[in-house]
Protein backbone atom coordinates (compact mmCIF):
# COMPACT_ATOMS: atom_id res chain seq x y z
CA UNK A 1 0.00 0.00 0.00
CA UNK A 2 1.23 3.19 -0.71
CA UNK A 3 1.64 5.69 1.74
CA UNK A 4 0.51 9.38 1.24
CA UNK A 5 3.29 11.95 1.67
CA UNK A 6 1.41 14.97 3.62
CA UNK A 7 1.04 18.52 3.05
CA UNK A 8 1.19 20.21 6.27
CA UNK A 9 1.02 24.44 7.11
CA UNK A 10 3.71 25.46 5.43
CA UNK A 11 1.95 24.22 1.78
CA UNK A 12 -1.54 25.72 3.42
CA UNK A 13 0.12 29.11 4.00
CA UNK A 14 2.07 29.18 0.44
CA UNK A 15 -1.30 28.39 -1.26
CA UNK A 16 -2.61 31.86 0.63
CA UNK A 17 0.38 33.96 -0.02
CA UNK A 18 0.42 32.94 -3.83
CA UNK A 19 -3.50 33.76 -3.82
CA UNK A 20 -2.87 36.87 -2.00
CA UNK A 21 0.06 38.25 -4.13
CA UNK A 22 -1.87 37.09 -7.45
CA UNK A 23 -5.62 38.07 -6.97
CA UNK A 24 -5.36 40.29 -9.63
CA UNK A 25 -3.49 38.81 -12.06
CA UNK A 26 -4.91 36.84 -14.66
CA UNK A 27 -3.37 34.26 -17.00
CA UNK A 28 -2.51 36.31 -20.59
CA UNK A 29 -5.15 36.78 -22.72
CA UNK A 30 -7.94 35.48 -20.76
CA UNK A 31 -9.61 36.19 -17.43
CA UNK A 32 -8.67 33.05 -15.20
CA UNK A 33 -7.23 34.03 -11.92
CA UNK A 34 -3.77 33.28 -11.73
CA UNK A 35 -4.07 30.81 -8.93
CA UNK A 36 -5.74 28.01 -10.99
CA UNK A 37 -2.04 28.18 -13.22
CA UNK A 38 -0.09 28.29 -9.71
CA UNK A 39 -2.23 25.47 -8.17
CA UNK A 40 -1.77 23.13 -11.83
CA UNK A 41 1.89 23.22 -11.37
CA UNK A 42 2.20 22.57 -7.83
CA UNK A 43 -0.29 20.15 -8.57
CA UNK A 44 2.01 18.36 -11.61
CA UNK A 45 5.20 18.91 -9.24
CA UNK A 46 3.30 16.26 -6.48
CA UNK A 47 2.33 13.80 -8.67
CA UNK A 48 5.87 13.82 -9.98
CA UNK A 49 7.30 13.02 -7.00
CA UNK A 50 7.82 16.77 -5.67
CA UNK A 51 8.13 17.37 -1.74
CA UNK A 52 6.44 19.77 -0.32
CA UNK A 53 8.89 22.45 -0.39
CA UNK A 54 9.05 21.86 -4.30
CA UNK A 55 5.24 22.03 -3.86
CA UNK A 56 5.49 25.39 -2.30
CA UNK A 57 8.11 26.71 -4.94
CA UNK A 58 5.52 25.81 -7.50
CA UNK A 59 2.41 28.09 -6.57
CA UNK A 60 5.38 30.76 -6.02
CA UNK A 61 7.30 30.40 -8.70
CA UNK A 62 5.98 33.25 -10.89
CA UNK A 63 5.77 35.83 -7.57
CA UNK A 64 9.51 37.66 -7.93
CA UNK A 65 9.03 37.68 -11.47
CA UNK A 66 5.74 39.32 -11.76
CA UNK A 67 4.51 40.48 -7.86
CA UNK A 68 7.22 42.53 -6.36
CA UNK A 69 10.88 41.04 -7.00
CA UNK A 70 13.55 41.47 -4.09
CA UNK A 71 10.68 42.02 -1.76
CA UNK A 72 8.89 39.05 -2.31
CA UNK A 73 12.23 37.31 -2.51
CA UNK A 74 13.49 38.35 0.92
CA UNK A 75 9.94 37.75 2.45
CA UNK A 76 9.68 33.90 0.60
CA UNK A 77 13.06 33.26 2.43
CA UNK A 78 11.44 34.32 5.90
CA UNK A 79 8.20 32.28 5.13
CA UNK A 80 9.32 29.27 3.84
CA UNK A 81 13.19 29.23 3.50
CA UNK A 82 16.69 28.84 1.90
CA UNK A 83 16.08 25.91 -0.34
CA UNK A 84 12.24 26.64 -1.17
CA UNK A 85 13.35 30.77 -2.81
CA UNK A 86 16.56 29.11 -4.68
CA UNK A 87 13.88 27.11 -6.13
CA UNK A 88 11.68 30.06 -6.90
CA UNK A 89 15.44 32.08 -8.37
CA UNK A 90 16.07 29.41 -10.70
CA UNK A 91 12.79 29.32 -12.18
CA UNK A 92 12.30 32.98 -12.66
CA UNK A 93 12.47 34.80 -16.47
CA UNK A 94 13.58 38.19 -14.63
CA UNK A 95 12.72 40.59 -12.22
CA UNK A 96 13.31 43.87 -13.26
CA UNK A 97 11.51 46.51 -15.18
CA UNK A 98 11.04 47.32 -18.05
CA UNK A 99 12.08 43.70 -19.01
CA UNK A 100 14.62 42.58 -21.34
CA UNK A 101 13.81 41.56 -24.95
CA UNK A 102 11.93 38.48 -24.98
CA UNK A 103 14.96 36.64 -27.03
CA UNK A 104 17.38 37.81 -24.36
CA UNK A 105 15.98 36.70 -21.78
CA UNK A 106 14.68 33.05 -23.24
CA UNK A 107 18.62 32.56 -23.89
CA UNK A 108 19.65 33.13 -20.92
CA UNK A 109 16.98 31.09 -19.06
CA UNK A 110 17.69 28.40 -21.59
CA UNK A 111 21.62 28.63 -20.75
CA UNK A 112 20.87 28.28 -17.01
CA UNK A 113 18.63 24.98 -17.16
CA UNK A 114 22.29 23.70 -17.72
CA UNK A 115 23.64 24.14 -14.12
CA UNK A 116 20.47 24.59 -11.88
CA UNK A 117 19.53 22.08 -9.42
CA UNK A 118 17.24 19.47 -10.67
CA UNK A 119 14.75 20.16 -7.89
CA UNK A 120 13.94 23.70 -9.15
CA UNK A 121 13.90 22.31 -12.82
CA UNK A 122 11.33 19.76 -11.70
CA UNK A 123 8.98 22.59 -11.14
CA UNK A 124 10.10 24.39 -14.30
CA UNK A 125 9.48 21.03 -16.84
CA UNK A 126 5.60 21.52 -14.36
CA UNK A 127 5.05 25.40 -15.68
CA UNK A 128 6.29 24.78 -19.03
CA UNK A 129 3.61 21.36 -19.18
CA UNK A 130 0.87 23.48 -18.01
CA UNK A 131 1.50 26.28 -20.25
CA UNK A 132 2.13 24.46 -23.42
CA UNK A 133 -1.17 21.89 -22.92
CA UNK A 134 -2.90 25.58 -22.15
CA UNK A 135 -1.92 26.98 -25.41
CA UNK A 136 -2.90 24.05 -27.41
CA UNK A 137 -5.95 23.72 -25.35
CA UNK A 138 -6.75 27.66 -26.63
CA UNK A 139 -5.45 27.30 -29.93
CA UNK A 140 -7.94 24.09 -30.38
CA UNK A 141 -10.92 26.76 -29.51
CA UNK A 142 -9.57 30.18 -30.93
CA UNK A 143 -7.59 29.68 -33.37
CA UNK A 144 -4.66 31.16 -34.63
CA UNK A 145 -5.28 34.52 -33.20
CA UNK A 146 -4.19 32.50 -29.30
CA UNK A 147 -0.77 33.48 -30.28
CA UNK A 148 -1.54 37.17 -30.42
CA UNK A 149 -1.53 37.29 -26.84
CA UNK A 150 2.30 36.86 -26.72
CA UNK A 151 5.06 39.44 -27.35
CA UNK A 152 7.03 37.04 -30.03
CA UNK A 153 5.84 35.72 -32.95
CA UNK A 154 4.50 31.99 -32.39
CA UNK A 155 7.43 30.15 -34.73
CA UNK A 156 9.79 31.61 -31.50
CA UNK A 157 7.00 30.57 -29.42
CA UNK A 158 7.62 26.47 -30.49
CA UNK A 159 11.60 27.73 -31.02
CA UNK A 160 11.68 28.16 -26.69
CA UNK A 161 9.42 24.86 -26.08
CA UNK A 162 11.79 22.61 -28.45
CA UNK A 163 14.76 24.54 -26.81
CA UNK A 164 13.58 23.98 -23.49
CA UNK A 165 12.70 20.26 -24.07
CA UNK A 166 16.12 19.57 -25.29
CA UNK A 167 17.81 21.79 -22.49
CA UNK A 168 16.21 19.60 -19.94
CA UNK A 169 16.76 16.33 -22.00
CA UNK A 170 20.14 17.28 -21.77
CA UNK A 171 20.54 17.06 -18.03
CA UNK A 172 19.85 13.32 -18.12
CA UNK A 173 16.31 12.47 -16.17
CA UNK A 174 15.00 9.51 -14.04
CA UNK A 175 12.18 8.28 -12.57
CA UNK A 176 9.18 10.04 -11.85
CA UNK A 177 11.37 13.54 -13.55
CA UNK A 178 11.91 11.76 -17.47
CA UNK A 179 8.06 10.92 -16.69
CA UNK A 180 7.12 14.38 -16.53
CA UNK A 181 9.97 15.67 -19.46
CA UNK A 182 8.05 12.73 -21.78
CA UNK A 183 4.87 14.37 -20.85
CA UNK A 184 6.27 18.02 -21.87
CA UNK A 185 7.98 16.73 -24.68
CA UNK A 186 4.47 15.27 -26.07
CA UNK A 187 2.70 18.76 -25.68
CA UNK A 188 5.35 20.62 -27.28
CA UNK A 189 4.92 18.23 -30.27
CA UNK A 190 1.20 19.47 -30.27
CA UNK A 191 2.31 22.96 -30.03
CA UNK A 192 4.49 23.02 -32.83
CA UNK A 193 1.69 21.14 -35.14
CA UNK A 194 -0.55 24.17 -34.21
CA UNK A 195 2.24 26.09 -35.37
CA UNK A 196 3.18 24.00 -38.34
CA UNK A 197 -1.07 24.13 -39.46
CA UNK A 198 -1.93 24.79 -43.07
CA UNK A 199 1.84 23.87 -44.47
CA UNK A 200 2.07 20.21 -46.26
CA UNK A 201 3.56 18.54 -42.81
CA UNK A 202 5.02 19.96 -39.52
CA UNK A 203 6.99 23.03 -39.65
CA UNK A 204 10.76 21.81 -38.38
CA UNK A 205 11.50 25.31 -36.36
CA UNK A 206 15.65 26.80 -36.47
CA UNK A 207 17.35 29.92 -36.02
CA UNK A 208 18.40 31.91 -38.47
CA UNK A 209 21.39 34.02 -39.62
CA UNK A 210 19.91 36.99 -38.31
CA UNK A 211 19.06 35.46 -34.50
CA UNK A 212 15.08 35.53 -35.32
CA UNK A 213 13.16 32.03 -35.94
CA UNK A 214 12.31 30.81 -39.28
CA UNK A 215 10.25 27.75 -40.05
CA UNK A 216 10.68 25.25 -42.87
CA UNK A 217 8.05 23.07 -43.75
CA UNK A 218 9.04 19.06 -44.09
CA UNK A 219 8.24 18.51 -47.75
CA UNK A 220 8.93 21.61 -49.52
Amino acid sequence: MNIPRPLGERFREALDYAATLHQTQARKGTDIPYIAHLVAVAAIVLEHGGDEDQAIAALLHDAIEDQGGDATRQEIRRRFGERVVTMVNDCTDAEEEPKPAWKKRKLAYIDHIGSADKSSLLISMADKLHNSTAIVRDYRREGAQVFERFEPEREEVAWYYRSLVEAFDARGFEGDAKALLEELELAVGELERCVGEGGDGLGRLEEGQDGGVVMTIEGQ
